[in-house]
């Protein structure tokens, strides 16, 4: 192949994988960052998932997903809008019951199944706010933070994905979460990620949001019955 037509074949190639469609959608070209060496981490249920060194702390690089604690016995996975609603007890879901999007976007849990300090694998744990706080401050604060930590692209968010770039490997989805009230609405999937932290007061918990529609990394106090995303952080 000629000098010249090599330089073109390889601009185009460039081209489909940097320069996503503009609809929604279209994720054709989307490849996760095959250049960065991660750890691996398992769960109960067998879930492999990759890790990643931020700053001082390792975290999943995926959304938990698992349907059991550490010491191996199963959470309740609740589907009726209803029952979700009533809970003051640990239970799991996940986005409109539907199976496909648990292996894709992970298992949103509610705040008490958290607090049992059993949910992360052994060696792991639940973030709390501060060690949030931690990795927000690494990558230059809240305002900028979520751009760095969420997936690029446009093959799990809605565009726009203001300032998605990735570059802490961190590849937050946008898993959405579960409401209560009459029908325990699923929510905001592909639009927002939302992940719990173990810091609470008497009936709210805090939470941490990226959107599609903003760089930053939002700080919430929701009703612990919510049922949200999870990623570990390791203990050490």
């Amino acid at each position: 192949m000629k000098k010249k037509n090599r330089i073109w074949f390889y601009s185009l190639v460039m081209i489909f994988i940097l320069i996503p469609g503009c609809k929604k959608e279209d994720h054709i070209f989307f490849i996760m960052n095959p250049w960065v060496t991660y750890g691996s981490l398992t769960d109960k249920d067998g879930n492999t998932y990759k890790t990643i060194l931020i700053g001082n702390q390792t975290w999943m690089a995926e959304n938990l997903k698992t349907t059991k604690y550490k010491d191996g016995t199963s959470i309740p996975i609740v589907a009726d809008a209803t029952s979700w609603s009533n809970l003051t007890t640990p239970a799991c879901c996940w986005q409109n019951n539907d199976p496909v999007r648990k292996v894709t976007y992970g298992v949103l849990y509610n705040w008490y199944t958290v607090n049992t300090g059993k949910l992360c694998p052994m060696g792991w744990h639940v973030p709390s706010d501060a060690e949030w706080t931690q990795l927000t401050d690494y990558l230059g604060g809240e305002n900028v933070a979520g751009g760095k930590l969420k997936e690029s692209g446009f093959k799990h968010w809605f565009s726009p994905n203001i300032g998605a770039s990735n570059e802490s490997n961190f590849s937050a989805l946008p898993g959405g979460k579960r409401i209560i009230g009459t029908d325990a609405m699923f929510d905001n999937l592909r639009e927002s990620g939302c992940w719990w932290t173990t810091t609470s007061g008497e009936d709210w918990a805090t939470n941490r949001n990226m959107n599609d529609d903003s760089d930053g990394v939002q700080k919430f106090f929701d009703s612990k019955k919510y049922g949200m995303s999870v990623r570990c952080v390791w203990d050490y």
